[in-house]
């Protein structure tokens, strides 16, 4: 058989084409790679429309798609391999509808995976496009992957301003890598190994996050049973350990055996052994947990195995597992109440949630965009005069620039309270129990630069009066500097470069 080789114009469209196919959908630079493929169409409409690009897609692959494997083969290998995006992007976008609707029905029932009736059409699809049936299983199953973190990470961390954009650019690295070539080839069962921390203020949304990550996981397709081997709407597992004694949250994590302890009346399953082996656990307030807890957790995240209190069996965890916390994790490591070595097995990737007056700082329009979801969150419709109406109410109810310090929860009952009483006056923050105590006693043991004293200091007086302008009002600094002093104290940070919560 002779041998046919793509032209120059093919092989670049199609080399420019497996940039986007396999890079992170919410990058800046997405756009420009888009438009590099179809010069001259509006922009507008093959971002927006995400079926477009497929569009300018399928007709170029036209040729292989009439004549079947027979053209394929007589194209060399790395010319072959040079198609491979086109089709896989053809056979994605010709299931999304199916994908999207799956999700929906699945996402709200608990129980055994949904049959996929589609799953054999699609994974056909694929065969006809040149790649072997074991292969396209995969790709089949990679297209879940891909369409429930898209849906999770879009639909769940709503907002325009650039550090939801750089959440959503983390997330979906943090899900299936920055480059989904190199994920497919080596990474896709082997995720478990990549534990990720998310850091943030109460009421920014790391339960979100965590969310869209869990949920997302690779889950494999098992064709004889013509459904996805695990129900993701069940494999991502949560607990608070701020909400457990320490006498009973290694019960929680671990489980235990009748007899185990006073009180242990039967078997209990912990949280490790729920999780199934293509899910996640989410560790929340991981700054809550005690040294010995965390010693076991260590153990647990090296050797990936487990036992139950008042067992003796060994059982694998074969999870992925995020953690979350609120509290300053350099000043507990600084502390010795929070172990390095843990630390280190918890940040294959640390991931920021950002507050939410640090997203209207950047894009005012951002506090109105979060009220009109929430408004149609709460009633089921858009609703535009009760928005017109609960954003008359937060500016006349709130002092300007308003802090928001409980977040995006405290907008939500923002938004409640003014469609119930037609009002909203924001509680002044209180200090924490023993707050002064303890600054006092810094101040008494000489534990603090000037630095230091100013920001702590600031971020006490913020806390209680809730915005900027009465810190410097206050304290007779100018509101920039105020907010500079506020932040560094808030977060562990003095102008002296304290530790940081990064990795070195």
């Amino acid at each position: 058989m002779s041998t046919t080789r793509l032209g120059t114009p093919d092989r670049d469209f199609f080399t420019a084409l497996a940039d986007v196919v396999f890079g992170n959908p919410f990058t800046p630079q997405r756009d420009q790679l888009i438009v590099r493929l179809a010069p001259g169409a509006p922009l507008g409409d093959l971002t927006s429309d995400r079926e477009a690009l497929a569009r300018v897609v399928g007709p170029r692959l036209e040729p292989w798609l009439r004549e079947g494997a027979s053209a394929l083969q007589k194209l060399s290998a790395e010319d072959r391999r040079l198609l491979e995006p086109g089709f896989l992007y053809v056979c994605y976008h010709r299931c999304v509808p199916q994908l999207d609707a799956l999700i929906e029905r699945q996402a709200g029932q608990g129980g055994a995976p949904l049959a996929v009736p589609f799953g054999d059409d699609s994974i056909a699809d694929l065969v006809r496009s040149g790649f072997p049936e074991e292969r396209a299983v995969r790709f089949f199953a990679l297209f879940f992957q891909l369409r429930r973190a898209f849906h999770f990470i879009e639909r769940s961390l709503a907002g325009e301003c650039e550090s939801m954009r750089r959440l959503r650019e983390a997330l979906w690295n943090n899900v299936v890598t920055h480059d989904m070539r190199g994920y497919e080839a080596a990474l896709w069962n082997r995720m478990e190994d990549f534990s990720t921390l998310l850091l943030g203020e109460t009421g920014t949304g790391k339960g979100s996050a965590a969310a869209a990550i869990g949920r997302s996981e690779f889950i494999p397709y098992v064709v004889e049973q013509r459904r996805f081997a695990a129900n993701f709407a069940e494999s991502f597992i949560t607990i608070n350990l701020s909400q457990f004694p320490e006498t009973l949250i290694e019960s929680e994590l671990f489980g235990h055996r009748k007899g185990a302890f006073t009180g242990a009346i039967e078997h209990h399953e912990g949280v490790f052994e729920r999780c199934n082996a293509h899910g996640a656990l989410f560790l929340d307030e991981i700054g809550e947990a005690s040294i010995p807890v965390q010693i076991k957790l260590l153990q647990v995240l090296q050797e990936r195995t487990f036992t139950a209190l008042g067992g003796h069996e060994k059982k694998r965890f074969s999870g992925r597992v995020i953690a979350a916390t609120n509290r300053p994790l350099a000043a507990l490591r600084r502390d010795g109440r929070f172990r390095d070595d843990f630390f280190y097995r918890l940040c294959s990737d640390v991931i920021e949630v950002p507050t939410l007056r640090q997203r209207i700082a950047e894009s005012p329009a951002e506090l109105e965009q979060l009220v009109r979801l929430l408004v149609a969150r709460v009633t089921g419709a858009k609703a535009p005069d009760l928005v017109a109406a609960v954003l008359a109410a937060l500016g006349s109810g709130l002092p300007s620039g308003y802090a928001w310090p409980g977040n995006v929860r405290e907008l939500e009952q923002a938004v409640r309270r003014i469609l119930l009483t037609g009002r909203y006056a924001a509680d002044k923050p209180q200090s924490a129990p023993g707050e002064e105590e303890a600054l006092l006693d810094k101040l008494r043991t000489g534990e603090l630069t000037a630095a230091d004293l100013l920001a702590q200091y600031c971020a006490l007086l913020y806390r209680r009066l809730g915005t900027y302008a009465e810190v410097a009002k206050r304290t007779g600094l100018d509101p920039r500097t105020s907010r500079k002093y506020v932040e560094s104290g808030r977060s562990g940070k003095s102008e002296r470069g304290a530790d940081r919560t990064e990795l070195p």
